[in-house]
């Protein structure tokens, strides 16, 4: 996959660590994950202690950041977990992350792409009684996820801002209208939060779903590059990302299921998870705000998948920048300086992934978003895991400063934690797959197909290229 091709550099200066934490946040869609995620959790996980897990899950993803933040601080480039991964355990270990990662953003990129052709031909169908398909919607919005993703990276950051505060400000609304109500039925409480509560039967279903909330951390070191004081930018933007991500997921469960009442809020959520947000919204406020939290999903879900087209496209530009993939893919355009090969590239394989279901007669509910999302899951976790184990390599093995908690113990910690997450999603595979035994099986054998396709070909570098495989992240670390 060696070959010659003129490349530039990514826009230097471009990102604050302000507009970095949007990317961050974009990723994750908050809302997609309130509207979508909380009503399940509740409804088949650990219930009232629903917004206890998120504080859980923010924690874990905080003991990973430790050493991921130290990690930063002398690595900057766009590939980041395969950069990490590279420099800590070696070219063929970052190999195996990259086309893990790789499989993990396609994944959450095909689930995306399957709810909002799904709420756009419901929306359509309300609106204007008759709406699109849902892959015909999604084909729409790919086209215009690309146009945007082309431009420069400034002009990205400043959407992502605008729909981000549209959409935090839409929840903080309603946060407030449960204040001013006084809670529900039943008041104030603070059952969500407490252990006896948090620590229930089905914690392990729930943080299947909080868990995915998280998605996404990676987006800061991807921008790394583009950030301005990047040692000091990505450190920021990772801890306030986190910090905002948990506090807002937990605050908006939180108010949810007081709105509803501890004793009220599971059969609330069994009945109809659907309408769940949107009911109680129309209810505390108005129906236009209810109307307008509906369509801010579907804005939303838009934000979530440019962030993600320009994390695709970086990582793609890394792989072809090391000769990793071809060296074509480190194109980019001369005067908006995105990586335009690698955009066009991510966008194709969206389209063809789109017709492929589209073809079968996939339900984007209930086959494509199942399937994409569970991959994308495992092989992110797994990829996170990797990187946690990196770090005490990556410090032990150079003559740079180091701290036993921050860059031995944290890490170490966070990957059995990791660990842990990817065997309960395992053992939640019937459920993720509603009980379809063809994608118990399909969803895993994916994850594992990626992984040995990328054992084969470190293998096939190191046997066949070997010089070219010991050289592998030479140019990954800041002097």
């Amino acid at each position: 996959m060696d070959g010659k091709a003129e490349t530039v550099e990514l826009r230097k200066n471009a990102l604050s660590w302000l507009q970095i934490v949007f990317f961050v946040i974009a990723t994750n869609g908050p809302l997609i994950g309130l509207v979508g995620a909380v009503p399940v959790a509740i409804g088949m996980g650990n219930g009232v202690g629903t917004a206890g897990a998120f504080v859980l899950a923010g924690a874990a993803y905080l003991l990973f950041s430790v050493g991921f933040v130290a990690m930063s601080r002398h690595i900057g480039n766009a590939g980041a977990f395969y950069s990490y991964v590279t420099a800590g355990l070696g070219g063929g270990a970052g190999i195996v992350a990259a086309f893990l990662a790789l499989a993990a953003y396609f994944g959450i990129q095909l689930a995306c792409f399957a709810m909002i052709g799904f709420f756009l031909e419901q929306a359509q169908q309300q609106w204007l009684g008759a709406g699109a398909a849902w892959w015909i919607n999604a084909l729409a919005v790919a086209v215009l996820v690309r146009v945007c993703g082309y431009r420069n990276i400034e002009f990205s950051g400043r959407v992502l801002a605008v729909l981000m505060l549209c959409e935090i400000g839409i929840v903080l609304l309603f946060v407030a209208a449960v204040l001013v109500h006084g809670g529900g039925p039943e008041g104030f409480s603070a059952a969500p939060l407490l252990p006896s509560q948090v620590f229930s039967a089905g914690l392990g279903v729930s943080l299947v779903f909080v868990a995915g909330s998280y998605f996404g951390f990676e987006t800061t070191a991807i921008y790394a590059e583009e950030a301005r004081d990047p040692r000091r930018s990505i450190a920021i933007a990772t801890y306030v990302a986190l910090g905002a991500i948990t506090v807002f997921l937990s605050l908006a469960t939180w108010a949810i299921t007081v709105a509803y009442g501890p004793q009220q809020v599971v059969a609330a959520a069994q009945a109809d998870p659907g309408n769940f947000w949107f009911a109680m919204a129309a209810t505390l406020t108005a129906p236009p705000v209810a109307a307008a939290m509906n369509a801010l999903v579907i804005t939303s879900l838009f934000a979530s998948l440019l962030s993600l087209h320009n994390s695709v496209s970086r990582y793609l530009f890394a792989m072809g920048r090391e000769g990793v993939l071809w060296r074509w893919l480190a194109r980019v355009h001369p005067r908006q300086r995105t990586p335009s090969a690698a955009g066009a590239t991510q966008f194709a394989a969206s389209i063809a992934c789109i017709l492929a279901f589209a073809a079968i007669g996939a339900d984007p509910m209930a086959a494509v978003l199942p399937v994409g999302s569970a991959v994308a899951s495992i092989s992110m976790l797994t990829v996170q895991v990797l990187a946690s184990i990196a770090v005490p390599f990556f410090f032990l093995s150079r003559p740079l400063p180091r701290r036993p908690w921050t860059t031995v113990a944290a890490p170490l910690a966070a990957a059995l934690v990791l660990a842990g997450l990817i065997a309960l999603i395992c053992q939640s595979l019937p459920l993720l797959a509603g009980g379809n035994a063809a994608f118990v099986v399909l969803i895993p054998a994916c994850v594992i197909a990626v992984a040995a396709a990328a054992v084969v070909y470190a293998w096939w570098l190191w046997r066949y290229r070997g010089e070219f495989y010991r050289n592998l992240g030479q140019a990954l670390e800041r002097v």
